[in-house]
């Protein structure tokens, strides 16, 4: 069971929703989202993109910009290498949309995840060569890639790397950690030393996203382009940033909450052929999108293409002017994606009967190696496992050559940095705290996991899952007002989470299990003052009623659920809801955790 803890930070919650006329409530969440100070709450509440930071504060920005600049004025042959994910092919797209419209001689290269592996490569920097490229753009990439950066200085090529990702260190003799950068014309990423830009945890497309602004701009003064095209396509790309953001699991928060909330409104009105057609096959045309849309629905179908087929397809299909093309690549991904689904629910099952029938179990640190697992699943699944056992996991599966896989990690548990501690295991990793990819020698993996689980640095509590509970608010307090004013919040996500609530005492008196599959439970439930209220769960059914009959008794939950209970009482977590059916909206309470 979570650990379930009350946030308990301070501020006059009465002054600031007389301020900012919002709820007391709202005015508290805003305190637990650590946003401190009139001009940040006004920034979190009402932030439009005129609070956006100043690309040019990006060290090399400018300078980047400048060399695409000259370099498109003198028609040379530029090459965009991102990657097969969300964020690699959305940089790729808004990189290329932008100097193709101020008239660059460009194209672009996707690597194939399983040929290529991730980011740049010998082939790559050949293929460059042979074609007559003169300069190479990275995006979501590039900042590890020293020897093939090297190889492509040497050839006479340009390189700049515009990438978020930690930059590759030496740890010194006195502990201290010196960077290695690799040797490019330009390197943008706002993670290096010495880069002034004041929020780091932006992804490689608004990396690219900033670059553009200030190429754009330049090409202005040029007269390459004219402002009012300028404005209209960092308008438009402002769906692509903040697609992205979403996708590649940043914080929503400082600027990146601006660009998500922006550029959803983008996605909602696009004129990208390609992206209209997502949106038309998933059937979300018409509707408010949140970032659960494009987390869940939308952005899955880009990384599956990328995972069982090549991300050149989702890329081909935001470039298309033509719409059939564009429903014929949007109705391949959604089919991919539901391929994904399945093959994903299988890899997940294998791996924790591994874990529960073998010493695994023990680890505190998990290293399953499914070595049929098709390799581009293993980050999913090693999510799915870090979601059960709330431990840092590492899927790996069996490649070409070396053994590849993914990891997903845990609050407590800085990734990257225990995988530098044993790199020469490897044969070639990456990745930052939460999240890492690798390719290691299979006489290896044994290795790498007892390395791992012996110096892991953790402790029980480190993996134990902790709830932070916003307010103990009885459901007597929640009214369409104050659901209403979540609006405020939005969007929700990594580092902006859903607001959730705690009562304790409340009886669950009628019960029934909704749905197709039979998997979401429908109650209503009553508090100490005998107000009742309709309580969804979407949760794992079969846990919460082995919960209920461990305490309650067999026989108390089948009355419940035969329109008779009352005797269960529980403490529960939950977020208030508007359920809208044909024009009425009623109250409903989510559950989202409980315990006796």
């Amino acid at each position: 069971m979570a650990k379930w803890m009350v946030s308990a930070k301070k501020a006059d919650f009465h002054k600031i929703a007389e301020k900012f006329h919002i709820d007391p409530v709202i005015a508290r969440i805003i305190r637990n989202r650590d946003v401190v100070g009139d001009a940040e709450i006004e920034k979190f509440l009402h932030g439009t993109t005129d609070d956006l930071y100043d690309p040019m504060l990006l060290k090399d920005a400018g300078k980047a910009a400048g060399i695409l600049c000259g370099k498109t004025q003198e028609k040379k042959k530029i090459r965009v290498i991102g990657d097969y994910d969300i964020d690699g092919v959305c940089a790729t797209y808004i990189l290329t949309a932008c100097l193709e419209a101020a008239g660059a001689d460009v194209d672009a290269v996707i690597p194939h995840r399983i040929a290529d592996g991730y980011g740049l490569n010998e082939r790559l920097i050949e293929e460059a060569a042979g074609d007559g490229i003169d300069t190479i753009l990275t995006c979501d990439n590039g900042i590890a890639a020293l020897p093939q950066i090297a190889s492509a200085k040497e050839k006479g090529m340009t390189v700049i790397v515009t990438d978020h990702h930690e930059v590759p260190y030496e740890v010194q003799a006195d502990g201290s950690r010196r960077e290695t950068l690799p040797a490019a014309d330009a390197v943008v990423d706002p993670k290096q030393d010495g880069c002034p830009y004041p929020y780091k945890g932006i992804c490689g497309a608004v990396v690219a996203y900033k670059l553009m602004q200030i190429y754009l701009d330049g090409m202005c003064r040029a007269g390459a382009v004219t402002e009012v095209k300028k404005e209209r396509l960092l308008q438009e790309l402002l769906a692509f940033a903040g697609f992205a953001t979403v996708g590649d699991v940043m914080e929503l928060t400082d600027e990146n909450r601006i660009l998500v909330k922006y550029g959803l409104r983008q996605i909602e009105q696009t004129q990208n052929p390609g992206l209209r057609a997502l949106l038309t096959v998933n059937e979300l045309t018409d509707k408010k999108l949140t970032g659960y849309h494009v987390g869940f629905i939308l952005g899955p179908c880009l990384n599956a293409t990328g995972r069982l087929d090549t991300a050149a397809r989702a890329l081909a299909m935001f470039r298309t002017k033509d719409q059939a093309e564009a429903f014929t690549i949007a109705g391949e991904l959604k089919a991919l994606n539901d391929s994904r689904k399945e093959m994903t629910r299988q890899g997940t099952e294998l791996a924790m009967e591994m874990i529960e029938t073998s010493a695994l179990k023990e680890d505190q640190v998990l290293v399953v190696f499914l070595p049929d697992c098709h390799e581009s699943l293993a980050g999913i699944i090693a999510g799915r496992i870090r979601e059960r056992y709330y431990k840092p996991v590492f899927v790996l599966t069996r490649g070409e050559e070396d053994v590849k896989g993914s990891g997903r990690s845990v609050e407590a548990y800085h990734m990257y940095d225990k995988m530098s501690e044993c790199k020469e295991l490897f044969t070639k990793y990456g990745g930052h705290k939460m999240a890492a990819g690798l390719s290691l020698p299979e006489e290896n993996v044994e290795a790498f996991r007892r390395y791992l689980n012996a110096h892991s640095g953790l402790n029980e509590e480190d993996l134990t899952e902790v709830v932070h509970i916003d307010v103990p608010m009885p459901m007597s307090y929640v009214s369409a007002e104050l659901i209403r004013q979540f609006s405020l919040l939005e969007p929700f996500g990594n580092g902006n989470p859903k607001p959730v609530f705690a009562q304790k005492a409340v009886r669950v008196c009628r019960g029934q299990i909704l749905g197709k599959n039979k998997n979401v439970g429908k109650y209503r439930v009553s508090d100490e003052a005998g107000h009742e209220y309709d309580m969804m769960y979407f949760g794992d059914l079969d846990a919460w009623n082995a919960f209920l009959t461990e305490h309650f008794g067999t026989e108390a939950v089948s009355r419940l659920y035969e329109g008779g209970g009352g005797e269960i009482v529980v403490s529960v977590i939950y977020y208030p809801d508007l359920n809208v059916f044909r024009g009425r909206e009623q109250l409903q309470m989510v559950m989202q955790d409980y315990s006796a």
